[in-house]
């Protein structure tokens, strides 16, 4: 019976042929025999006594591949950034999947490892259109110099940067967005010195990681919640290794291994032969490592500084720092982009129902132009509707509804519009709540559509916001939906669910309508806009209706959808980042 083919890859040079073998020897007695294994051994030159130290492992379903990657090594044209203990040997992964065209999949592990799992459970996990899967880096989590210099410098969160010592790749985008070819533009624009190609891979990759269990890449040297008998693989990272450090965490397991191969006399002579200076020259090495991520982080000219220098539109780069200064002061109601002077509305000046055959022509010709609009943003990638998660919670709805979204683009309700297309429901009309100035002072053709493409706008007129109350309490009677924003503010391309006010609450609690979360998230497309920053793929999320309890007080059933709707956001967020939710 044919097995399936595992492609298994490391990478190394000639003073890692032990530690290698150390590794696989682990790999090999824990890998399921349901499989058969290709392991590619890339290198840029090895001793034929290596290579026959390697092969003395051989036994039955692993076939050793020796690759010399010197060839590719020569085309980046452009010094690889080295420091302390990396080599060149780490940028080596970068080429798997353009060296093997064949291979729509590839698993890479460092050297520095014990394999203690069955990695045909990891390699079998379903990466689809992802990049790779991963683990967190732990160092960037638990040591605030690294998580601060990757978020200043690198610009991705210190929860979502994973560690490159075991990559499951997913070949084909890996090629089809070619992540080598960024990699080597990326090298003549800038360095990084702290952890090398993994900077240069999260900043490429970024939202396009599948986070997997932490027992895949378990890094010694941390703290983490899982039993020493669960972990998949030991990651023996930094400068503590067992072969330099008895008391090196975990080390009792790596030489139970050791033990086995050819080359445990020569790891424990390396042992018993490392030198106090050695040590010292450690212990000075992670303390520079330290003070280098700080000087990146505060370094004027550090990669995100560069960025918004060289490229990025400066309205766009205040407003991102204008972000972060009202998540720090918690000014979370407040928009961080001003609007246009606003005139009052008064009652005479909004017929929130379009009674009149004019009103209703306009309505008609301002959604027929909103349509085009669309279709050409959809069309030039400029808007990009991922997926619709949940539609038939917008399907099954039998009532009106208070639909909530986070707000974070003018673009949004183009969003949440689909959703109602797509949800068909032509009985039952679409409205949205506005800002007042968006309707009597936005011009041109924005303010055309805001002012008829049936919007609820709300009014500093006590009488207007009146009237603008029992309309939207009709249209919610009367079986229609009514978009909602419940954060009271928005702020560009911002991911996190905001702190809610209670309106689009008390509309559900006083008409007996459910509340219909909707929450929307965003991750790097390919296409890089003329503002210098990514354009933002949505995945919209629909979640079940949340009903209010008409046996409960008024003011308790606000609070409540309040709190419900917030809770279904965070549990959205941090499922879909794979980050805690923390304002900062």
């Amino acid at each position: 019976m044919i097995k399936p083919v595992i492609d298994i890859f490391y990478a190394f040079d000639e003073t890692f042929v032990k530690y290698v073998t150390v590794s696989l020897y682990s790999l090999i007695k824990n890998a399921s025999l349901k499989y058969d294994y290709r392991i590619h051994l890339l290198h840029s030159g090895l001793h034929d006594e290596s290579c026959d130290t390697i092969k003395s492992l051989s036994k039955p379903g692993f076939t050793f591949l020796f690759e010399d990657v010197s060839d590719y090594l020569s085309t980046l044209s452009h010094d690889l950034p080295l420091r302390d203990y990396y080599s060149k040997t780490t940028y080596f992964r970068l080429f798997i999947a353009d060296m093997h065209p064949e291979l729509d999949k590839a698993l890479y592990i460092d050297s520095d490892t014990i394999v203690q799992g069955d990695v045909s459970e990891l390699y079998n996990t379903d990466i689809t259109d992802r990049y790779l899967a991963a683990c967190h880096e732990q160092a960037m989590v638990q040591v605030d110099e690294f998580g601060t210099y990757v978020e200043n410098c690198v610009g991705v969160s210190r929860y979502n940067f994973f560690n490159c010592g075991v990559l499951l790749i997913n070949s084909k985008e890996w090629r089809a967005h070619k992540v080598l070819n960024r990699f080597m533009g990326l090298l003549h624009q800038y360095d990084f010195l702290v952890t090398q190609d993994e900077d240069y891979l999260n900043l490429i990759c970024k939202d396009h990681v599948l986070f997997v269990d932490q027992k895949w890449n378990y890094e010694t040297i941390f703290d983490f919640p899982c039993p020493a008998g669960e972990v998949g693989i030991f990651h023996y990272i930094m400068f503590e290794k067992p072969w330099h450090y008895r008391d090196c965490p975990y080390a009792d397991i790596y030489f139970k291994y050791a033990k086995e191969t050819p080359v445990y006399d020569e790891i424990q002579k390396e042992l018993d032969n490392y030198s106090s200076d050695n040590i010292i020259k450690d212990k000075k090495g992670y303390e520079n490592l330290v003070a280098l991520a700080v000087k990146e982080a505060d370094n004027e000219n550090n990669y995100q500084n560069f960025l918004n220098k060289k490229k990025r539109a400066a309205d766009r780069v205040a407003i991102v720092k204008k972000i972060r200064e009202y998540e720090l002061a918690g000014r979370f109601a407040e928009d961080v982009e001003d609007d246009p002077p606003s005139k009052v509305l008064n009652p005479e000046d909004i017929d929130y129902f379009r009674h009149s055959p004019r009103k209703k022509l306009m309505t008609k010709i301002a959604f027929h132009l909103a349509r085009k609009l669309v279709n050409k943003l959809i069309k030039e990638k400029m808007l990009i509707i991922k997926e619709m998660r949940g539609i038939e919670n917008f399907q099954n709805l039998n009532s009106g509804a208070v639909i909530t979204c986070n707000h974070f683009n003018a673009f949004d309700s183009f969003a949440i519009q689909l959703v109602y297309d797509a949800a068909n429901k032509p009985k039952r009309t679409f409205y949205r709540v506005i800002r007042e100035g968006n309707y009597t002072s936005f011009p041109g053709f924005y303010g055309f559509m805001m002012r008829h493409c049936n919007t609820l706008p709300l009014s500093s007129n006590f009488t207007t916001m009146k009237k603008f109350m029992n309309s939207t309490n009709k249209l919610l009677q009367k079986g229609h939906f009514v978009l909602v924003y419940p954060e009271q503010s928005m702020w560009w391309n911002y991911r996190k669910p905001k702190p809610l006010k209670e309106g689009a609450f008390s509309f559900a609690a006083k008409n007996n309508v459910p509340v219909l979360p909707c929450f929307i998230t965003m991750r790097d497309s390919d296409i890089l806009g003329e503002d210098g920053y990514f354009v933002q793929e949505y995945t919209v999320h629909i979640s079940e209706p949340i009903y209010p309890d008409p046996s409960l007080p008024y003011k308790v059933n606000v609070k409540n959808l309040m709190e419900k709707n917030y809770n279904l956001w965070k549990d959205i967020y941090e499922k879909e980042y794979q980050m805690p939710l923390i304002y900062k």
